[in-house]
């Protein structure tokens, strides 16, 4: 793997930012899809929890779930449509320095794209993610801090109780779904689809392993005897990247008031190369125009970010929002995401 750590920096014509904290765990995949990428970026640190005026204010996004990025002037909510947007706007290409998120199969043939982007989203993501957080020190943290995330979940608090009774069940599903990785390694393969280099779905399992790997009362589960080929997976994805790191420039940080005017005064992608599926409208009740509120359908459903919509395809929908620094054009993906009419909006 040492050949490939040569870090070749390519010239952006548009500017790259992406709104994340380093407590995030799904901050750190994006991170980590930026290294694997070699896309220069720049970068907003924000709270861990409400307010975040640098995105709710200066860019009307109420979306409240981290990370966000920006390319351009168009913003991608949710770590499955970032990817997409990252693999499709910056194509892997040796002559700009590029990689990319799926790489061939090690022994010939084009990677499994559509079967890689359906496994990231819906095992890692919405299965296996869900059980980490149990894990979280809950017993240590402030009352506001609890208030904030169960209002993410939908409820007045998080139960403490709850969350520590549940521990053990989590490690025990945390243990049943790494037999799987182990399996799925058994052949020898370095990554989990036997592709050259590591894709979308190593850096979608990975981060969530990573993350959980640094609690306390999780020793167990991290069992070499167990788990021998995983947990070398684990080791060799972590190595990677930390070589990748080394080789990087500097991430610069900026402020949110600037990124939100550089946002807001930049270009954005025609709303041609999306377009509008004039069916798939027909099918959700919508058509272009239509003032919309999207939110997510599993975590953080109430915070709904309104928009006119000006974009509809089978991936993703396309608003735009307008906040005090200016318009600009939200993208959400259409996996796991719901487009209602705001009331009213509809004569």
């Amino acid at each position: 793997m040492d050949e490939m750590v040569c870090f070749f920096v390519p010239t952006l014509t548009m500017s790259v930012i992406i709104y994340r904290y380093d407590a995030s765990p799904f901050s750190v995949k994006i991170d980590n899809i930026l290294l694997l990428k070699n896309i220069p970026h720049e970068e907003v640190n924000v709270a861990n929890m409400l307010p975040r005026p640098e995105i709710t204010d200066l860019l009307g996004v109420t979306y409240r779930r981290i990370p966000i990025l920006a390319i351009g002037n168009d913003v991608y909510c949710d770590t499955s449509l970032i990817a997409s947007a990252l693999e499709r706007r910056f194509p892997h290409s040796h002559g700009h320095g590029y990689g990319t998120l799926f790489p061939n199969k090690k022994h010939g043939g084009s990677p499994d794209t559509g079967l890689i982007k359906a496994f990231a989203k819906h095992w890692p993501d919405t299965v296996l993610f869900p059980l980490a957080p149990l894990h979280l020190p809950w017993e240590k943290f402030p009352p506001k801090f609890l208030q904030d995330r169960g209002a993410f979940r939908g409820s007045d608090t998080i139960n403490v109780q709850a969350m520590v009774a549940g521990r053990g069940k989590s490690l025990s599903m945390l243990s049943t779904y790494l037999a799987l990785i182990e399996e799925q390694l058994s052949d020898g393969r370095e990554w989990l689809f036997d592709t050259d280099l590591p894709s979308l779905a190593d850096i979608s399992v990975h981060f969530v392993y990573a993350w959980v790997k640094g609690f306390r009362g999780v020793e167990s589960l991290f069992d070499a005897r167990t788990f021998p080929k995983s947990l070398e997976w684990l080791a060799r994805l972590t190595t990677y990247l930390g070589r990748l790191k080394q080789h990087r420039p500097q991430v610069p940080v900026i402020t949110g008031k600037d990124a939100a005017d550089r946002i807001a005064a930049a270009t954005f992608e025609s709303y041609d190369v999306v377009g509008f599926d004039v069916l798939e409208g027909s099918r959700l009740g919508l058509k272009a125009g239509d003032r919309v509120s999207i939110a997510p359908d599993d975590s953080a459903r109430n915070f709904g970010t309104e928009g006119k919509l000006v974009a509809l395809n089978k991936e993703e929908y396309v608003i735009e929002t307008k906040g005090s620094a200016g318009v600009v054009r939200c993208h959400f993906p259409r996996i796991m995401f719901t487009a209602k009419l705001v009331s009213g909006a509809k004569l």
